[in-house]
């Protein structure tokens, strides 16, 4: 499968989602949404944990990296979008389990699943807050005793691919880091509207409904100078 290294991560080309999903169902690896802010800021550790699995371009400055690497058909695929592809994709073969969110949305997500695709086989869930190493060793264990093909996280960065990582360790499965994309789903946050999406410009109406994340906003801008200089 195409790929190439981005300022030390390695980064997957793909045309469409179809050709993804039929890659991961072949490697059992985790799915890691790769945007402007992953590449930026990678450090050896990032990298490292990155590397082991399949990094997609989830955002549309991890596409113009691919594309001016030569891999001209890379489309973007929004994570928060590519997990419901899997769901519908694999539904009536395969079981899923579900880490992420507040107890109120997970059993929101599982309920909405289950009326969406009714031959959904969800094998157990729980939501995202893991305050004990108990309650960490007793989802690791959970996972190994019922084996899901399927596991989706949805805790955000980096603690959620950190945790599909000592989860894969001891049950290999597809796994996918959601960051918010149950709140999403059930309705709790909102996506940008589509045209915002589809020009690329999601950044940019979330920036504008919530102006705290100027900071993070111009950490975008240098991904574009340092893009634009071939230093990235």
């Amino acid at each position: 499968m195409n790929n190439t290294i981005i300022n030390g991560v390695r980064t997957y080309s793909f045309s469409t989602r179809t050709e993804l999903i039929e890659f991961v169902s072949t490697e059992k690896k985790g799915l890691i949404a790769i945007n402007a802010e992953k590449l930026l800021h990678a450090t050896d550790n990032t990298r490292a944990l990155i590397n082991k699995n399949i990094g997609y371009s989830d955002g549309i400055g991890a596409v113009w990296a691919l594309k001016k690497k030569g891999f001209k058909n890379t489309i973007k695929i929004p994570g928060c979008e590519l997990w419901l592809d899997i769901v519908s994709a694999f539904s009536e073969e395969k079981t899923f389990y579900l880490i992420g969110s507040k107890q109120q949305v997970i059993e929101e997500t599982v309920n909405k699943l289950q009326s969406e695709f009714p031959k959904i086989r969800i094998v157990n869930y729980r939501n995202g807050y893991l305050k004990t190493e108990d309650e960490n060793l007793a989802l690791i264990a959970d996972i190994k005793d019922k084996k899901p093909d399927v596991v989706f996280v949805a805790m955000g960065s980096p603690k959620q691919e950190l945790l599909m990582q000592e989860m894969q360790e001891i049950h290999p499965a597809i796994y996918q880091g959601l960051g918010g994309s149950f709140d999403v789903y059930t309705g709790h946050v909102h996506r940008a509207p589509k045209w915002w999406v589809n020009n690329n410009l999601e950044w940019a109406y979330r920036l504008m409904k919530q102006p705290s994340r100027i900071k993070r906003q111009l950490h975008l801008i240098r991904f574009v100078w340092l893009f634009l200089l071939n230093k990235i």
